[in-house]
């Protein structure tokens, strides 16, 4: 899923891929971003480990420790010394954004923007390819979908890509109409409407 990253994240994540740049190239790059979405994945799932790696009143020589025989041998050296300069820096709260900095970094260099799609039920594979061509056809991007359910929306799609939100569900359009009723009178209302029923929403 795509998500916000600050300032702070994207100098983070910078750096680090530069370095992997020089160490590896496109292939230590990738390999990287494996095992930061690994890690990542660990917090997100292990409440301990979240609290572990955030928390502000564990000493960062212990946690420095704890790190090291956690993860020796089983991610690269670049990434542990990575987790090991974010602690030292007290900057390890920020990892879940700076992973999500460095794989914009990734998808950037091949083209590539990743898209949250949240829709009021399952998208079929062809109704995700028709998004992934229109946002291709939009930005001159590949997108690489990420779908999601909400069943709170009454219908229509939103899409995130990156920090930006195109809403393009029913909620909103009835939001929009109703405000263009209130501004504009019955002929907007009428205008408005035709437009809603020959639109195509995907549903």
């Amino acid at each position: 899923m795509a998500t916000h990253t600050d300032a702070l994240a994207q100098v983070y994540a910078r750096s680090l891929y530069e370095l992997a740049e020089k160490a590896g190239g496109l292939e230590k790059i990738i390999e990287i971003a494996s095992e930061l979405e690994e890690i990542c994945e660990i917090a997100r799932s292990d409440r301990g480990f979240r609290e572990f790696i955030a928390s502000p009143v564990i000493d960062r020589a212990k946690r420095a420790e704890s790190l090291n025989r956690c993860f020796r041998d089983q991610i690269t050296d670049l990434t542990l010394r990575f987790l090991l300069v974010l602690n030292r820096k007290g900057r390890l709260s920020h990892l879940e954004m700076i992973n999500t900095a460095y794989d914009q970094l990734v998808q950037a260099a091949h083209d590539r923007v990743e898209v949250d799609v949240f829709t009021a039920t399952t998208l079929n594979p062809e109704q995700l390819e028709a998004i992934r061509l229109r946002v291709r056809e939009a930005i001159g991007q590949d997108a690489v979908l990420h779908p999601y359910t909400d069943p709170t929306m009454l219908g229509g799609v939103k899409l995130r890509i990156g920090d930006q939100l195109v809403d393009g569900s029913v909620a909103t359009r009835l939001r929009r109409l109703r405000h263009g009723l209130q501004t504009n009178g019955p002929a907007a209302l009428r205008a408005k409407f035709d437009r809603i029923v020959s639109e195509e929403d995907v549903a």
